[in-house]
């Protein structure tokens, strides 16, 4: 692994949020000012071929990335300010898997976004 990857990996590895390509480009070139956008981008792209990031779509237009992970979790999503909450439910799990039966089947991967608003946003500020 180069040296540009492994600044862009250590990026990826010490982000507590979600990045998009853009955002692990700043933050590389804060450690590296000679990394390109497309040495960001390549990498980027090669580990999600690897299996070592999985690309998300939160419906912003922006691809973001996280770490894989064995430990399973699901995405709360502030529509307003981007803000993405990480949580884990057991009864949502369960009740996943009741549905896959019911109609069948083995339930064997999910993904789960929530899209919210505050519970404060005002009735105007809504875009539904």
């Amino acid at each position: 692994m180069t040296g540009q990857r492994r600044v862009i990996a250590q990026v990826l590895s010490d982000s507590d949020d979600h990045p998009d390509v853009e955002d692990v480009y700043r933050r590389a070139t804060e450690i590296d000012p000679k990394i390109s956008i497309a040495t960001v981008y390549r990498t980027v792209r090669l580990f999600e071929e690897e299996k070592i990031l999985e690309r998300l779509d939160f419906g912003d237009g922006r691809a973001r990335y996280e770490e894989m992970s064995d430990d399973h979790h699901d995405h709360l999503i502030d529509i307003g300010s981007g803000r993405v909450i990480e949580f884990q439910c057991k009864e949502i799990e369960e009740l996943q898997r009741k549905i896959a039966l019911d109609h069948g089947f083995r339930l064997v991967g999910h993904r789960l976004e929530l899209y919210c608003k505050p519970l404060d946003a005002k009735p105007h500020e809504s875009n539904d």
